[in-house]
């Protein structure tokens, strides 16, 4: 699954669009380094996501392409919210 198909499913960023923005902008990034919204996410790696002065970071658990709200925050594990 794209990136930024990923965030959008996963309600980490509200917009597909955004999400897209974010990765030209090179606010997201993959086991430490900056990704385009095409790359393919794969379960285990990390991803980060700078909002600002926050930066959250997260491990894939799940790449389900279709997910309900309740199901959203499975798709990946906190690793750390700064």
């Amino acid at each position: 699954m794209r990136i930024d198909k990923y965030l959008k499913a996963a309600r980490i960023i509200k917009r597909r669009t955004v999400a897209n923005e974010a990765c030209d902008n090179a606010h997201v990034s993959v086991n430490g380094r900056p990704v385009k919204a095409s790359y393919e996410v794969k379960i285990g790696d990390i991803i980060e996501v700078g909002f600002g002065q926050r930066t959250l970071r997260v491990r894939v658990t799940d790449t389900e392409e279709h997910v309900g709200k309740a199901n959203a925050l499975a798709m990946y594990e906190v690793l750390s919210q700064n």
